[in-house]
This record gives structure tokens, sequence and C-alpha cells, in this order.
């Protein structure tokens, strides 16, 4: 899976501390590693965007949008059923643009230490308006823009404060997270999601190699085998509450057919899965 940077693969004329730019495909584009190299407004338009992180993911729709952290991330791009499109007008904007704001408010810059990685916000009139504005901006000569997008940014940041309260600004700010909690964050808001190692180590910013290094100094076991143990603990748990059926479930813990999965099974609870949905189950 290669990696996109953005916004610099977009080749964007302008190379300022803000950004726009207004995407549309119209094909779905399933999960890719995405490096933001600035801070990300994502105003979705039209179709679905998931967004999975070092600590959590979403899906939205287009009554939603999103700001999202520089870093790492995987997203996912669903066209619309409607119109088969994809569409989203994108604000890029730099921490020494935020930090600037901060200041020229009079506003404490205090990043707290473990802030979360996007923030989901609801459209309203305002915001909407907001939109087109930007879309208008984008038509414009580069160095127009570049002048126009400074005193966007305060617009949207002035609003959002009011809005969402200081601490939402705030928060946007880099927190000190070490790469230990990092780990930890994702590894655990992931075990039940069917993420690839090589994604999970792209979350973590790591190498495979070294991810693996990380994660068995951390969980004294291999990822493969401690993902495989919270799957079958998560299947065991749907079995004893749900009226699931094991051929239901071996698909989510990660097993190719069901004979494996029963095998692996046995083998944690010394019991067939339907055995041990009769013994244990609270329905």
């Amino acid at each position: 899976m290669n990696i996109t940077s953005l916004p610099e693969d977009l080749n964007l004329a302008s190379h300022s501390s803000m950004q726009v730019f207004d995407y549309f495909v119209d094909n779905n584009y399933q999960r890719k590693k995405i490096n933001l190299t600035k801070n990300t407004f994502s105003f979705l338009l039209e179709g679905t965007k998931e967004v999975i992180t070092n600590d959590k993911s979403t899906i939205i729709g287009n009554s939603n949008f999103l700001v999202i952290k520089s870093g790492n991330c995987l997203m996912t791009e669903t066209i619309s059923t409607t119109n088969k499109t994809y569409r989203s007008i994108l604000l890029f904007f730099t921490d020494e643009l935020l930090l600037d704001f901060l200041e020229k408010n009079k506003l404490n810059s205090v990043p707290p230490p473990a802030g979360p990685s996007f923030h989901v916000c609801r459209y309203d009139n305002y915001i909407n308006h907001y939109v087109e504005s930007l879309q208008k901006i984008n038509r414009l000569n580069t160095a127009l823009q570049a002048d126009l997008l400074k005193a966007k940014f305060e617009e949207i940041m002035i609003y959002l404060t009011q809005k969402e309260g200081y601490a939402f600004i705030n928060s946007l700010l880099k927190s000190q997270d070490s790469k230990t909690l990092r780990l930890i964050n994702i590894v655990e808001n992931s075990k039940l999601k069917k993420l690839s190692l090589q994604e999970l180590s792209f979350l973590c910013n790591m190498s495979l190699s070294t991810f693996k290094r990380a994660f068995y100094k951390q969980y004294q076991t291999a990822p493969v085998k401690w993902f495989q143990e919270r799957r079958l603990e998560h299947s065991a748990f749907l079995l004893s509450t749900q009226k699931k059926r094991p051929i239901d479930l071996y698909e989510e813990a990660g097993y190719e057919n069901l004979s494996n999965f029963v095998q692996a099974f046995k083998k944690k609870y010394g019991s067939t899965p339907k055995q041990f949905q009769l013994e244990n189950m609270n329905f």
C-alpha cells in the first residue's frame, strides 16, 4: 500500500502556510495510507469518509466535517449513492498558523498530554456559507488566495472557539505523547479492526520491524497471537450474550474458515463455540 502525502501530492501551486483544494472523485477508494503534513479541515460535500488514526476512528457523511491533526492516518472514501461522486473541500494549515492565532487573540497555548487526533463537527448555516466562500476563493489566482485564506482561517477559528469552546482550539496543538503510549492507544483501539501489521506500524509511525519489537516489549507476545486472543475473547462474549452462531463469527475473528475458528476456540476455552454457548449463554 503506497503512502499519499497531503497536501504535497495534490501539486498545489501555492506552498503557503494555508492551502485550499476542491477534491473530487467518481470512484470508491479503499483504505489508503495518508500522511498529513499539515492540519486539515475536511469539509465533506458528497459521499462518506472513514478515518482511522492512532487513537480513534469514525465514519461521517455530508452532515459533518472533520478537523484533523497532522500525522499518519488511514482513509476510505465512498461515493454517494445519488450522484455517484465523492467531494470535499480540503483546507490545510500549519501549527505555526494556529500558534499565531492563539497569540494574536491572547489565548494561552498549553497542549493537552494526549489530545484527540481529530474532531467531528456538524454543519450549520454559517459553516455552509463558509464552505461556499472557500470554493469561490479556490478559483482565484494564487497570490489573492493566500491573502484571503489567512483571513478565512481566523474567521473559522473565532467561530469554532465560540461554538466549541477554547479547549477545542487548544487541543489541535501537537501533544507530547510518548511512542509507547501512542502504540498502546493504537493497539487497544484497533484490536477488533481488521488492520494489517503494516497498517498498524504506519499509524504508529514505525517500520514494521520496529513495531514488532516495541509490541513484544509492551505485551510480551507477538502481535498476531495477541490480536487472535482478543478476537477469540470477543467471540466468546458474543456467544454468551447474543444469539450469534459460530458461522457468523469466524470471519470477524480473523479466520478464513469455520473449521480453523472452531479449533482455535476449543484450544483456548476447552470446548467448541457451540458447546461454550450452550454452557454460558445469558439469554
